[in-house]
């Protein structure tokens, strides 16, 4: 089933806040007589707090809303292009499942999204160096061909610039959308998923495999299944995204059939929806 293979800002507020109050304090003892210098004084010092209030509330992450570049597709706009069409998307590092090398040419595959919707760019060619650099929120301008495999939407025989702009995604719940039409809208995109019952693997009441049949080991992908409003779906721990030293390899080795679990991860898509989980908390 597997193919082949950001505190200086706070710290600079603080700064900004403490200078400003000790200036308003000198400014009133000097002029202690005056009323009207007091209330001017209390009014700066509270505009100085009003303001680095709001910059800390509500940060602005760069890039996110940003108008595409010429002759840059929307998400709409790729959604709408037409299977085996050239695509040309700009987007945003959210995970990367591994670097390799494929026919003596180093590729990588990358979960990447942008303010509206996902793309997987799967083994875009790149050098181990350049990879190492494609970290998490980078932003590129990808150039490839929309791809579909096996009900997964993605993006082949891409090229990549890298671009100035950060962005992080934030995952979306999308418990209640499992049944329906709508979830594969989510495709790619960084979700969540909450309240979901573990259920047994397989006949042996086992709560995971490793492998989708069970034919696998230590370091294999892992696959188990939750269910919610009597519907049962199976999800996988991807081990090139996450190996057998992450938190939810070990954490997903550790579940018990029955128990309620909390879970985020990326929306792949495998006849059917099959997401890669990254995170698994359970009650």
């Amino acid at each position: 089933m597997k193919k082949s293979i950001n505190t200086l800002v706070a710290a600079a507020l603080a700064a900004s806040m403490v200078m400003s109050m000790t200036g308003c304090s000198g400014k009133t003892a000097e002029s202690s007589a005056s009323e009207s210098s007091e209330v001017s004084c209390a009014a700066s010092t509270a505009e100085s707090v009003a303001a680095s209030e709001e910059s800390t509330a509500a940060p602005t992450i760069s890039g996110a809303d940003e108008e595409k570049g010429e002759g840059v597709m929307t998400y709409a706009e790729y959604s709408a292009a037409e299977l085996d069409s050239q695509v040309t998307v700009e987007t945003y590092i959210q995970a990367k499942q591994g670097w390799w090398e494929n026919e003596g040419v180093g590729v990588a595959t990358f979960y990447t999204q942008d303010a509206d919707g996902a793309y997987f760019l799967y083994n875009m060619p790149c050098s181990e160096d350049e990879y190492a650099l494609l970290t998490e929120g980078t932003k590129i301008k990808v150039t490839g061909y929309k791809s579909e495999w096996s009900g997964e939407i993605e993006i082949t025989d891409a090229t990549y610039e890298i671009e100035d702009g950060n962005y992080i995604a934030e995952p979306v719940d999308v418990t209640d959308l499992l049944a329906s039409d709508d979830l594969i809208n989510s495709q790619n995109m960084l979700v969540s998923f909450t309240g979901m019952t573990v259920e047994a693997a397989d006949d042996s009441g086992a709560a995971f495999l490793y492998n989708y049949d069970g034919s696998g080991s230590e370091g294999d992908d892992l696959y188990f299944k939750v269910s919610y409003n009597g519907q049962t779906y199976t999800f996988t721990v991807e081990s090139y995204l996450t190996g057998s030293d992450s938190d939810v390899y070990k954490a997903v080795k550790a579940l018990k059939v029955g128990q309620k679990v909390d879970m985020e991860g990326f929306l792949y898509w495998y006849e059917g929806v099959n997401p890669h989980i990254i995170s698994v908390t359970a009650e």
